[in-house]
């Protein structure tokens, strides 16, 4: 049975709650392992935010890198079938022939920071690469849907896989438009698979 993806449960858990909702669209609920959801939940949340608060930056780059090399290591070590690659600056793009697409064409997914509400920092989980330039994402903030704006539209009906489509030229971008990737300095992402093999432990 496959779990619908899931929204955050504070302002600041984007980045556990994306990890998460990757391991609900790879695999079946009683695949995945419990172990795997405690790391994730013991990592992610991390940062402190400028005043001192812990976990209020949400989850840092440094977080991400390390759990993406720990899911490789877990899965090569214990013999479950997934597999993860940190990239972040001039490598993380969206684009024809780009890592990002050509893991959503493998059966993949790639949790994704974005900019939202002016600036902030934000964990969006990619699924599909759908028509007309769009991708598929779920975003575990929700709220009300993008009114008024073409390059951006809620979806309904497909809780296993995404509650939004972006045009890829609005991640793309370098500035701080509402779901753009940013300047390259800033950008990062974990790209993520299912490998060969039987998953249930």
């Amino acid at each position: 049975m496959k779990n619908s993806l899931i929204y955050q449960t504070t302002n600041y858990d984007c980045g556990p709650t994306s990890l998460t909702n990757a391991l609900r669209f790879l695999f079946e609920r009683a695949e995945i392992p419990p172990i795997l959801i405690k790391q994730i939940w013991a990592m992610g949340n991390d940062a402190y935010s400028p005043t001192g608060e812990p976990g209020k930056a949400g989850t840092s780059l440094e977080a991400l890198r390390y759990l993406g090399h720990w899911f490789t290591d877990y899965g090569e070590k214990c013999g479950f079938p997934l597999r993860a690659k940190f990239l972040e600056g001039t490598e993380a793009f969206v684009e024809e022939q780009s890592a990002v697409l050509n893991c959503l064409r493998d059966g993949g997914c790639v949790v994704l920071r974005v900019v939202i509400h002016g600036g902030s920092g934000h964990y969006v989980l990619l699924t599909r690469i759908l028509d007309n330039g769009e991708i598929g994402l779920f975003d575990p903030y929700g709220g009300e849907p993008d009114r008024g704006d073409p390059g951006r539209r809620f979806i309904y009906d497909r809780p296993q896989e995404m509650n939004r489509a972006v045009r890829m030229e609005y991640l793309n971008r370098q500035d701080d438009s509402e779901y753009a990737m940013g300047p390259y300095h800033k950008r990062e992402l974990l790209l993520l698979w299912r490998t060969g093999g039987d998953a249930a432990q």
